[in-house]
């Protein structure tokens, strides 16, 4: 199965609810959640892709880098390439529901496991959202991240409990879905947190003998009191543009905030990334590993785990050969003289 293939199926069970573009940049989709687009103006959406943009790469090509090393390890997680599928759920109104949750989940789980890398499970309304992403991860023996929304103590306990189940070693908080509409909609509205409220709730993870990841940090104040709170890993996030409208861009804000608590805690970003120059860029600027959302949603409607594969080697080749022009010899030995932020005067 190539990618071609696995667009045009993507895109024919997707009508309505994703075109599935060239460029998966928002300005089609704005608007359009519940959907695959961004919130309001869709703006945030394109800021993503904007700020990633305006980041060009420094060819190189006079030095001994022929085979460069693409894997990493991140929170005992030994990875082929530093990405990771992010968290999204709900695929009978975001998606289309061509395919059902559980053969969603199952195929972001184990088609990253058969590719060495690891895939994140979703939560929301209703309770088969998490259920399926829970179900992925333990028949997987435990290979996946679940993540959780701020909910409330009690739902956060009750879904923590389930998480912990299906023997995963990380469990994750998308802090960046407080106040998403399809959740406000459906009467089950999610909160930010205050300090002592995330220390509790980073607590509560590592007593089940987890680490926890908080996705949804896009300024240093925060990712600073994420590292006071005891969180092994942050997501600089802003949740695929699908919150608040006008909100910066991931790659705008990564370079501050990696330089500011990396070696505390680890660094991941997840915002516009669709192929392997991508990838390395967001590296350049201070991430430790990505997140990619929507390309692995279409990946996974379009082909299954055999789309997701077929996704996920793409991405491996693309970043080696990113790597090899630019002379980079290693994903751990990437900084910022790898790139160009041309100035704006």
């Amino acid at each position: 199965m190539d990618m071609q293939e696995v667009r045009k199926t993507a895109k024919e069970r997707m009508q309505g609810y994703c075109r599935v573009c060239p460029v998966c940049d928002g300005r089609v989709c704005a608007g359009e959640t519940p959907g695959m687009g961004g919130c309001g103006t869709g703006s945030a959406f394109h800021n993503n892709m904007k700020s990633l943009k305006n980041i060009h790469v420094n060819m190189r090509l006079i030095h001994d880098v022929r085979d460069p090393e693409i894997s990493c390890s991140i929170l005992g997680l030994n990875l082929e390439l530093p990405v990771l599928a992010a968290p999204i759920g709900g695929v009978s109104f975001n998606m289309g529901g061509k395919i059902t949750e559980e053969q969603y989940d199952k195929a972001i789980v184990d088609g990253c496991k058969e590719s060495g890398i690891i895939g994140c499970t979703g939560d929301g309304v209703p309770a088969f959202i998490h259920e399926s992403g829970f179900k992925a991860i333990s028949e997987a023996g435990g290979y996946g991240i679940p993540f959780i929304k701020p909910w409330e103590a009690k739902e956060f306990d009750e879904k923590l409990e389930k998480a912990a189940a299906t023997n995963c070693s990380v469990i994750g908080m998308d802090i960046d879905a407080a106040g998403l509409i399809t959740l406000a909609k459906m009467g089950r509205p999610v909160s930010p947190k205050g300090l002592q409220e995330l220390k509790h709730v980073v607590d509560k993870v590592h007593a089940k003998g987890k680490k926890f990841i908080l996705k949804g940090i896009m300024t240093v104040a925060d990712a600073r009191v994420a590292a006071e709170a005891g969180c092994d890993a942050i997501v600089v996030s802003n949740h695929g543009g699908r919150v608040l409208d006008h909100a910066m861009g991931v790659a705008d804000v990564l370079p501050e905030i990696a330089q500011r608590v990396k070696g505390q805690l680890t660094v991941l970003a997840d915002g516009g990334i669709r192929d392997g120059v991508d990838i390395l860029k967001m590296l350049a600027l201070g991430a430790d590993a990505v997140l990619i959302g929507r390309p692995f949603s279409i990946a996974a409607v379009g082909g299954e785990a055999e789309g997701v594969k077929a996704y996920i080697e793409m991405l491996k080749g693309q970043l080696k050969s990113t790597m090899v022009l630019v002379g980079c010899p290693s994903v751990q030995e990437t900084n910022m003289h790898l790139i160009s932020i041309p100035k704006v005067y």
